[in-house]
């Protein structure tokens, strides 16, 4: 800053109001100040202002995986709204760990960011704690959990798993298998899973027709591995419902080759509404979500938090999710 003021002919404090945004200095000398500043490649020290103004400029954001569309536009569109505020985000994956995502939660709490969001799955009993105690708003995502830490957005994965295997059920199936995830209790995946027991429970079908493989997420080729293994333990399966779309075109995928159609022999559903279930042949029923909608949710929610005097009430906004029914299950 000293090196700039002595450039542009100005004290070190006139550089410094030319760099905040409504400070108390002309236009003409802002302009030519921002033209040195530009010429000379300087960064302010963000830090170092974030010690004087206690504010960081960043929100740290949490998701399970990066290699997910869906997480991917999440965040996209967090970032398009957050721009809006002057913020920034710190992005961590957990990669479905509770252990990883503690360690993750206390390092981002050092570095004193403004907000903090992640994905929920269940959470440690540390990062429980953590977030409980961290005096920043705290967001949890894609799932609407029984004890909120904080703000919630998103929806409840077992009530849209129990509606879709309620709605299979009045297409006329009756041998539903689920397709998830070995050892996944604390996750989405676990209520899905629940959602459909709770259906068929209720409509006095056969509960024991699940298969549990890998670990979260399931790939496609999961998904392809496990059909053969879900049609000889329960060969009479009229439906594999998948706990998500990448096993779901995986079984798609791998039925035709055990001699079997679909939707003529078998029905398929998938959950999330990616891209491979839109244009996959047959194309694959699905629960359906939009990310990008829980993103600019969460932005607007952190500006409001950021910038309004709270009640300390804890902010429930529910995202909707559609049952998108396709080819791979009959109409």
């Amino acid at each position: 800053m000293r090196d700039v003021a002595r450039a542009a002919g100005v004290s070190r404090m006139t550089v410094s109001r030319a760099l905040k945004k409504n400070s108390p200095i002309s236009e003409e000398t802002r302009a030519r100040i921002l033209k040195v500043v530009h010429e000379m490649n300087y960064l302010p020290d963000q830090m170092a202002g974030s010690l004087s103004t206690k504010r960081s400029g960043f929100v740290a954001v949490l998701v399970p995986s990066l290699n997910n569309l869906h997480f991917a536009e999440t965040v996209q569109a967090l970032t398009e709204e957050l721009e809006h505020i002057g913020q920034q985000i710190l992005l961590g994956h957990t990669d479905y760990a509770p252990e990883r995502e503690e360690r993750l939660v206390e390092d981002m709490l050092k570095r004193r960011p403004e907000a903090i969001v992640l994905s929920y799955d269940g959470h440690s009993e540390r990062t429980t704690a953590l977030l409980s105690k961290a005096q920043i708003p705290v967001i949890e995502l894609w799932e609407r959990p029984d004890a909120p830490i904080g703000h919630t957005i998103g929806f409840s994965n077992k009530d849209a798993a129990f509606d879709m295997t309620q709605a299979l059920i009045a297409k006329g199936y009756r041998n539903i298998a689920f397709l998830g995830e070995a050892d996944d209790d604390w996750t989405r995946g676990a209520a899905r899973r629940r959602g459909y027991l709770a259906a068929m429970a209720q409509a006095g079908l056969d509960t024991n027709r699940v298969m549990k493989i890998g670990k979260p997420p399931l790939s496609i080729k999961d998904g392809a591995t496990a059909a053969a293994q879900v049609l000889q333990d329960f060969p009479d399966t009229d439906c594999i419902f998948c706990v998500s779309d990448a096993p779901a075109f995986g079984v798609l995928s791998a039925l035709p080759g055990m001699g079997k159609s679909v939707p003529g022999d078998i029905g398929v559903v998938g959950f999330g509404d990616f891209e491979v279930s839109r244009f996959a042949t047959p194309t694959i029923t699905t629960v359906s979500v939009d990310p990008k909608a829980i993103g600019r949710e969460t932005g607007k929610l952190i500006g409001q938090l950021l910038s309004e005097a709270q009640d300390g009430a804890r902010k429930l906004i529910p995202i909707p999710v559609d049952l998108t029914f396709r080819d791979s299950t009959k109409k």
